[in-house]
This record gives C-alpha cells, sequence and structure tokens, in this order.
C-alpha cells in the first residue's frame, strides 16, 4: 500500500482527531456497557441508542469535512441513515428483551459495516484505512453472529461491549497510521 496522498493534509488531520475520538468514545461506552450488560432498564437503552447516534453523527462530520464534492459520499450516507434508524430501533427492542436488542444490534453491524468497507477501500489513498477496511468487514462477519445470539434468546449484550472495544483499536490503528502519513507527507 502507498502512503503516497491525494487528500489535503488538513483533511487527514482531521480524519485522524475524528479517529481519536471514536477510539476513546468506543473505549468508554463498552465500559459503561459491561457494567450493566445483563440488566435490561433504562440505563442500558440509553447506551445502546446513544452509540449508533454518535456514529451517525461522526460519518456526518467526515462526510462535512471531505474536501472537493468530486467523490461519492452515498456509502457514508447510507452509513447515517442505518445509524439512526438502528438507534430507534434500539430504544424499541432493548424494552422488549437483550436478545432482541442484541438481533438489531447485530442488523446494525452488518448494515454499517458494508458502507464502512467501501468507504474505507475509496479514501485508502489517505492512509490509514486498511484497519477501517478490516473494521468494516469483521463488522459484517459478527455482525451476523450477534443477529443470530439475538434471535435465539441471548440474556446478555456483553459482546457488544468487546465489538465496541475492538472498533476503537480499529480507530486507533487508522489514527496512528494517518499520523505517520501526514509526518512523511511534511518531510
Amino acid at each position: 500500500m502507498t502512503t503516497t496522498t491525494t487528500i489535503p493534509t488538513t483533511f487527514g488531520a482531521a480524519l485522524r482527531r475524528l479517529y481519536l475520538t471514536r477510539f476513546v468514545v468506543a473505549l468508554v461506552w463498552a465500559a459503561l456497557v459491561l457494567t450493566t450488560a445483563t440488566a435490561a432498564g433504562p440505563w442500558l437503552t440509553t447506551l445502546l441508542v446513544v452509540y449508533p447516534l454518535v456514529d451517525a453523527a461522526a460519518v456526518l462530520w467526515q462526510v462535512r469535512v471531505t474536501p472537493g464534492t468530486a467523490r461519492s459520499t452515498v456509502a457514508e450516507r447510507v452509513n447515517v441513515v442505518v445509524s439512526v434508524a438502528v438507534a430507534v430501533a434500539l430504544g424499541v427492542a432493548s424494552t422488549q428483551s437483550l436478545g432482541a436488542a442484541l438481533a438489531v444490534w447485530g442488523v446494525w453491524a452488518i448494515g454499517a459495516g458494508v458502507p464502512q468497507l467501501v468507504a474505507a477501500v475509496r479514501n485508502r489513498r489517505t492512509g490509514g484505512q486498511v484497519a477501517q477496511m478490516l473494521s468494516g468487514g469483521l463488522s459484517v462477519v459478527v455482525g451476523g453472529a450477534f443477529l443470530a445470539q439475538g434471535l435465539q434468546g441471548a440474556e446478555t449484550i456483553a459482546g457488544t461491549a468487546g465489538y465496541a472495544a475492538l472498533g476503537g483499536i480499529f480507530f486507533l490503528v487508522s489514527a496512528l497510521r494517518l499520523g505517520r502519513v501526514l509526518r512523511e507527507k511534511e518531510s
């Protein structure tokens, strides 16, 4: 993979900051979910609704700061729509059962993973996108497992904490890689 970039340095730096922020948010969220992963209630519902809304906001911000209008942002916009719809669905499902919430989370992981993979492939010239490609692909696979567990009546959503933490680590790796690309570009 080449480290040459055709995207302005300011975009790369902004993307790096976004990835670092998403890393921190994912780890904090995961820690909070682990405290309540087996107890349905308003706190868990709030946590489940917040995570996809944060994802949607981050993707919208990324679309807004993307330089130029020549490239399509369809994958990112699909991700936003899916994430907002899932936030609503999680709010409803988490009042029914943990299994229902986990099944919805699985659908979201699949629905958000595909556009993440597409966007990462398309943005690969900015550097630091290999981790995002892996994250998108794993999101689809793990989402399928969450969906199956949820449909079988899972009694915990602790796996979502691991999913978020791993996603956060992928964001950290991307941020570190982008930092290296930006330093090389400045040299």
